[in-house]
């Protein structure tokens, strides 16, 4: 169910001063960065592409706060990310056995090699499912924008022909 705040919050989304590109962008650049196994440094990494492609900042950090609220999910997702990404490293392709954590020490994990050997497939199924996603919110935000401020900007005197 959506409620009156949500819907309060996303028309505060809009309001912003900035184009409907710029906000756009930096809520699907927010979104992408949120894709990723980068935790820790999503923010800073959000702030810091959002910076460099010159998109609105609140934008992008409303983005990638927006999918850290579907964190329930994450094993799910983290899982569907490694399965992907391993299958796409992979020549000749196949998904990755079966996952068993139960034997690795934490060392193990905080250990480079870990990254590389667990971390990279993770990495690249992230931007794989990201792209789609962020380019779709994207094109929806951007359209929905544009609508809001027309509607807004509208009066119903435009429409009325002035006799002369």
């Amino acid at each position: 169910l959506i409620s009156k705040d949500s819907i309060a919050f996303w028309k505060k989304l809009m309001e912003i001063q900035a184009s409907p590109h710029a906000i756009a962008a930096g809520f699907a650049i927010g979104l992408f960065v949120g894709f990723t196994p980068l935790y820790g440094f999503k923010t800073l990494l959000t702030l810091a592409v959002a910076t460099l492609f010159r998109t609105n900042p609140v934008a992008a950090v409303v983005g990638v706060t927006i999918h850290d609220l579907f964190t329930p999910f994450l094993p799910f997702t983290l899982r569907m990310e490694y399965d992907l990404g391993y299958w796409l490293m992979s020549h000749p392709h196949h998904l990755p056995p079966a996952l068993h954590l139960g034997h690795l020490e934490l060392q193990q994990f905080l250990h480079w090699t870990t990254f590389f050997k667990e971390g990279l497939p993770l990495l690249v199924g992230s931007l794989v499912l990201g792209i789609p996603v962020s380019l779709a919110s994207y094109f929806l935000l951007k359209a929905w924008i544009v609508r809001h401020r027309l509607k807004k900007n509208h009066t119903p005197n435009e429409n009325q022909n002035s006799v002369s």
